[in-house]
C-alpha cells in the first residue's frame, strides 16, 4: 500500500524552463500580430494626405479584383497590394467594385476610394475610351454620354483626320478602326466628339514612332496589319502581360510566314459582332480566320501601346500555338499535339 502525504500533490509540476518559454512565445505571437495589424493598417492610409492632387483611372468592364489592384498600384492610388486586397476580401467587396472612369486624389485612404468604386462614383468630366472596344462600342459609348447620334457619325468619318500623322498608311477604304487609343480624355460641355477623335488619333501617334514603324517594318509587315494583328493580341491576351503578348504576337506572325490560318477565335467573334450574329467559331465570316487564311480584312478593335509593342518586338520563340488556361495562364506549345494536351488539362471550363 502507498503512503500519501496529507497536503501534498502528486501532480508534476511543469519547469520554470518551459513556462518561461511558454510565455515568450505567446508574447512573441501578440507582437507578431499586433506588428502585422500595424503594418496592415499603415498601408491602408492614403499615399499623401497632405495633397490635392488627383489622378484618373480608368477601370475597365469585367476587371477582377486582381486586375483592378494591379491598375490602382500603377497608378500609384495605393500604398501596398496585398492590402487593399485584404479589405476588399475582408469587406465582402470582391465582386461589388464597378467599372468606370475616376478621379481619385492622393490624399484618399483605401476606404474611401473602395467606397467610391463600389457606389460607382466615376468621374463625369471624362470621356474614356476603353482597350480591345470596336469601333461600334465606342460610337455607343459617344451616344451613352449624351452625344447626337448624327454628330458620332459624321465625327467617326475618316475623311475628317485625313492629314493626321497616325492614319499615314491607313488604307483610303478603311475606317478608324484600330486607331482610336484606348485612354481618359478630358471634356467640357462644349467639347466636341471630332475634338476627342483627334485627342485619341494625337496619342496614336505618340505611339506610332518612327522607331517603332521601323521596328515593325522589320517584321516584314506594313503598320496597318501590325495593327490588325496586335488587336487580335489585345483580346487574346487581356492581362496585358507582356512577355505573353510578345509570344502570342511571334506565334501568329509566324503562321503568317508559314501560310497557317491564324486560327483566332476573336476574330471570328468580330465577324458574328458586326453582323448582330451570336458569338460563333463557325460563323463564316472575311474574319474568321479559323475559316479563312491571311489576315482579318481589318484591326478587330483599338489597341494599347502594350499590344503595338509586342507586334514591333515579338518573342524570340518558336511556338505555333497557344490556350488561355481555367487558371488565366496562356500555355504556349509547339505541335498541335502539345496544344491538345495543354487545352485538355488547362481549359477544361473555357474551352467549353
Amino acid at each position: 500500500m502507498k503512503n500519501f502525504i496529507a497536503g501534498k500533490s502528486n501532480k508534476k509540476k511543469l519547469p520554470k524552463t518551459v513556462l518561461v518559454s511558454g510565455l515568450i512565445l505567446g508574447l512573441i505571437v501578440i507582437g507578431v500580430v499586433v506588428v502585422a495589424r500595424r503594418v496592415y493598417m499603415d498601408n491602408l492610409v492614403a499615399v499623401n494626405i497632405a495633397s490635392d492632387e488627383s489622378v484618373v483611372v480608368a477601370i475597365p468592364s469585367g476587371s477582377s479584383l486582381e486586375e483592378i489592384t494591379t491598375i490602382l498600384k500603377n497608378k500609384k492610388i495605393i500604398r501596398a497590394d496585398w492590402a487593399f486586397k485584404r479589405y476588399v476580401i475582408s469587406h465582402d467587396y470582391s465582386n461589388s467594385l464597378k467599372a468606370g472612369t475616376y478621379r481619385f486624389k492622393l490624399s484618399q485612404d483605401t476606404g474611401s476610394i473602395v467606397k467610391d468604386l463600389v457606389n460607382g462614383k466615376v468621374d463625369v468630366t471624362l470621356f474614356t475610351i476603353f482597350p480591345a472596344r470596336r469601333l461600334d462600342q465606342i460610337r455607343q459609348d459617344f451616344i451613352d454620354k449624351g452625344f447626337a447620334t448624327a454628330e458620332v457619325d459624321l465625327a467617326l468619318k475618316p475623311s475628317n483626320y485625313a492629314s493626321h500623322p497616325a492614319l499615314v498608311d491607313k488604307p483610303a477604304s478603311a475606317n478608324l478602326e484600330g486607331y482610336l487609343y484606348p485612354d481618359s480624355y478630358q471634356r467640357t460641355a462644349d467639347t466636341t466628339v471630332k475634338v476627342l477623335i483627334k485627342s485619341a488619333l494625337d496619342e496614336m501617334a505618340k505611339v506610332l514612332t518612327p522607331d517603332v514603324r521601323a521596328s515593325i517594318a522589320k517584321q516584314g509587315i506594313s503598320t496597318y496589319q501590325a495593327i490588325t494583328i496586335a488587336s487580335i493580341v489585345e483580346q487574346e491576351i487581356p492581362s496585358s502581360a507582356s512577355e505573353d503578348r510578345r509570344m502570342a504576337a511571334q506565334v501568329f506572325l509566324k503562321r503568317i510566314k508559314l501560310g497557317m490560318q491564324l486560327g483566332s477565335d476573336v476574330t471570328a467573334f468580330y465577324g458574328t459582332a458586326i453582323n448582330n450574329q451570336p458569338d460563333s467559331v463557325s460563323y463564316d465570316s472575311p474574319y474568321n480566320t479559323r475559316i479563312h487564311s491571311g489576315y482579318p480584312p481589318s484591326p478587330i478593335g483599338n489597341v494599347s501601346s502594350s499590344g503595338l509593342m509586342a507586334v514591333a518586338n515579338p518573342a524570340d520563340t518558336d511556338y505555333l500555338y497557344f490556350v488561355a488556361g481555367d487558371d488565366n495562364i496562356t500555355y504556349f506549345s509547339r505541335t498541335l499535339a502539345e496544344h491538345d494536351a495543354n487545352v485538355a488539362q488547362h481549359c477544361k471550363i473555357l474551352c467549353n
